[in-house]
């Protein structure tokens, strides 16, 4: 098997936790902006393949990052998006960066503490804001708060899929340190219902993602761009609706997902409530991002 295409799981940028490419973002961005979430997909489907070799899921991801360097015609993910990058004059760092984190995934299975854990997102999430900021020209100033907004979605997404991602996977991002604190297993992550230690530990690690979640929250008044303010506004939204649902709930045996009413009414809010806070015109100051 020689095209990573052949990999992919199904799963589309309308699957995702937030809108990819979505009606509120200007046209002239979308297709740079679909290559380059078809690129990320293809190569995280390829890291969580169920049955496919470490060393062949390694090679693939190797493949898709010389093609993307012009190294090759044969992924078609990754021709799309060099030829989409080099028509707006971008370099590929974002995507190359993300590619690291999927290297992660393949040959890293358990995070020793909440340091690691951030160190994760910095490749697997972080880029991908800081490529929707790039496509639109914002300043590296909002590469902060865009940072932690999708720190926080990622591991909102971690907590989620906790369960998951062990059983099929054998894969935990939930920190040892934490699971350790609570009295917890690794293994408990396989029953179908929390314990009430597993259950601390994910509901304190869901108070730690929401205050990350709060650092972000200057993101969409940081930026220039009035669609890209308000598309952040609706991520936020999604982001903060989902946080408070694992501050409560039990991934392992109930919904911690948004339905699309849910998605609907959360996405009109956060319109809405960037559309009202333009108007008044109320700007907060802007935090350099380190190693910008």
């Amino acid at each position: 098997m020689t095209s990573a295409s052949q990999l992919r799981s199904g799963k589309t940028h309308r699957d995702e936790n937030f809108p990819v490419a979505s009606w509120i973002i200007h046209p002239r961005h979308r297709a740079l902006i679909l290559a380059f979430y078809n690129f990320v997909r293809t190569a995280d489907d390829i890291a969580d393949h169920a049955t496919l070799a470490r060393e062949e899921k390694l090679r693939l991801l190797d493949l898709l990052e010389a093609e993307l360097l012009g190294q090759g015609d044969s992924q078609p993910e990754a021709v799309n998006l060099r030829r989409a990058l080099a028509e707006r004059s971008m370099p590929p760092r974002h995507a190359l960066d993300v590619l690291v984190a999927f290297r992660m995934d393949v040959t890293k299975l358990r995070y020793e503490n909440w340091d690691e854990v951030i160190h994760y997102c910095r490749y697997s999430a972080m880029p991908v804001g800081r490529f929707m900021l790039d496509v639109h020209g914002e300043s590296t100033s909002t590469w902060a708060a865009s940072d932690a907004l999708c720190a926080g979605l990622q591991i909102n997404n971690h907590l989620q899929d906790c369960g998951k991602d062990f059983r099929d996977l054998n894969r935990v991002y939930l920190p040892r340190d934490a699971l350790a604190a609570a009295g917890a297993s690794v293994e408990a992550l396989g029953e179908g219902r929390a314990s009430p230690q597993l259950l601390q530990c994910l509901h304190a690690l869901a108070v730690r993602t929401e205050a990350l979640l709060d650092e972000s929250k200057s993101l969409s008044a940081e930026v220039k761009d009035f669609r890209l303010g308000l598309e952040i506004s609706v991520i936020q939204a999604f982001a903060d609706r989902i946080v408070r649902l694992l501050k409560v709930r039990d991934p392992l045996s109930e919904r911690v997902h948004l339905n699309p009413v849910e998605l609907l009414a959360h996405s009109l809010g956060g319109v809405a409530r960037e559309m009202v806070r333009r108007a008044a015109g109320r700007r907060p100051l802007s935090k350099p991002a380190a190693g910008a």
